[in-house]
């Protein structure tokens, strides 16, 4: 006698995981797509990811603006945004550009009170917002020493009743340190017709003063800019102390007297020789506030990076912050004055920390509104694999209402014929039900269904008449 081949054991875990599987995706596929469509809503209409590319209106070329702005042009490219820098004349031409409505700029370096930036919300253009005050941005007066013994009769210069009549550079047309000017001139009862007015940019007004063409010049501009940095250790130019620094903060406010002290400059040559009042306003970042914001939070953190560190006029983690700031303060960045960096940043790449934390009240909605629909799945999952074997009942009593008198009360039988036609429908179905694959926990339906099957053969044989004798 043949040996009885049976499959191996281990197939049939293996088969019936896999059965499982199939049938749970079956069920919960439209869950499951239903839940992958709200979230890709999500994303489209939250938009986490920054674009990659910003455009930072800067300053003058040689210009402290220009040089941060190289230096924020490095820093985010470590976080793959490329900084696409926009010289300008200054901080009246940034405002101009953060406001246009056609080829504008993202972010901007902006002079604490320069011209219009109170008013700058109340245009038509772009609302604007603040990321913060980066750095003190001294008012500088370098002057030759010639000029000063020529018309001074060698006193140096103290004040700028004393400018009457001298060649003085006043920044460029869009520059900040233009409007700033005048209105120094007219706190001294002064007019811009009492100067000898040259409008130029930092560069040629840098050479003019050098060359002699022009007597003094007035920049703003922080200490970290070359132009400045050139004019500071250049023989015959020397730099005006502002004596009554203290006073003129009191009538502009926007102004904070800062010292610079002796000898910070070169100390083996005690450059300078003693300590300089000036006058500085704080130099801002500026954004539009549709810019979006991930790349404030980016811009807000290297701004930490770079204006942190101690310097000629500030220690070190002064800046940057929310004080002194002409435009309403960004959520973005006074949320990190308040907090510091985000949390999952400390610890996570910046993309995936930024998409986690702008989307985890909306995966957290998404999740309490797919929960209760979720319990809906065992159910149907338990339907749907009961129904592949429940819908063969259907046809088993049709079987057996073949079986059925043709008048009520009568025993039931058949003629050979329609026995013989019945129980090779019967056959067929049981044929059908042997290829029925259920997962293991349901096997005991399968082989109910199938032990119904011979109840229903053994009945049909048991009314099949006997051939006669």
């Amino acid at each position: 006698m043949p040996r009885l081949q049976l499959p191996p054991l281990s197939r049939l875990p293996i088969r019936g995981a896999l059965l499982s599987v199939r049938d749970l995706l079956a069920t919960g596929g439209p869950f499951i797509l239903l839940a992958i469509g709200l979230v890709v809503a999500a994303y489209w209409l939250l938009d986490p990811n920054p674009p990659r590319q910003v455009t930072l209106a800067t300053g003058a070329d040689q210009g402290a603006y220009a040089e941060f702005g190289r230096r924020y042009r490095t820093a985010l490219a470590r976080y793959g945004i490329d900084v696409v820098l926009r010289p300008t004349q200054g901080s009246g031409e940034n405002l101009e550009l953060l406001q246009k409505e056609h080829d504008p700029v993202d972010l901007a370096f902006v002079q604490g009170g320069a011209d219009r930036i109170g008013e700058a919300n109340d245009d038509e253009g772009a609302k604007l917002v603040s990321l913060g005050s980066l750095f003190y941005e001294p008012v500088w007066l370098f002057y030759r020493e010639a000029a000063a013994r020529q018309k001074l009769g060698g006193k140096p210069l103290e004040s700028l009743m004393q400018l009457k009549g001298w060649k003085v550079g006043i920044g460029a047309e869009g520059s900040g340190v233009t409007n700033l000017s005048y209105r120094l001139l007219e706190m001294n009862g002064m007019s811009p017709n009492d100067i000898v007015g040259q409008r130029q940019g930092q560069t040629q007004a840098v050479v003019s003063l050098v060359t002699g063409e022009s007597d003094a010049i007035v920049l703003t501009s922080a200490p970290e800019a070359p132009l400045v940095q050139l004019l500071l250790v250049t023989p015959g130019i020397r730099l005006m102390s502002w004596a009554q620094a203290e006073a003129y903060s009191r009538r502009l406010p926007m102004l904070v007297p800062v010292t610079l002290p002796r000898g910070v400059v070169q100390l083996a040559q005690n450059n300078p020789p003693e300590d300089v009042e000036l006058l500085a306003p704080m130099a801002m970042l500026a954004a539009r506030a549709d810019t979006h914001p991930a790349l404030q939070q980016l811009f807000v953190q290297v701004a930490n990076e770079i204006h942190s560190e101690a310097g000629w006029f500030q220690r070190r983690g002064e800046f940057p912050n929310r004080r002194a700031s002409d435009l309403p303060m960004s959520k973005v960045a006074d949320r990190f004055y308040e907090n510091g960096p985000p949390f999952l940043q400390r610890y996570l790449p910046f993309w995936l920390a930024n998409l986690i934390d702008r989307m985890w009240v909306v995966i957290a909605s998404l999740i309490v509104v797919l929960l209760p629909l979720s319990r809906v799945l065992p159910p149907l999952y338990e339907l749907r694999i009961r129904s592949r074997v429940f819908r063969w009942y259907a046809r088993l009593r049709q079987i057996e209402a073949g079986l059925a008198p043709a008048e009520p009360g009568a025993a039931a039988s058949a003629t050979p014929e329609q026995a013989q036609a019945l129980l090779e429908e019967l056959d067929d179905l049981d044929a059908r039900v042997k290829r029925l694959s259920v997962p293991l926990a349901y096997t005991d339906e399968l082989y109910a269904l199938r032990s119904h099957i011979d109840l229903v053969r053994t009945k049909l044989r048991g009314s099949t008449p006997a051939p006669a004798a």
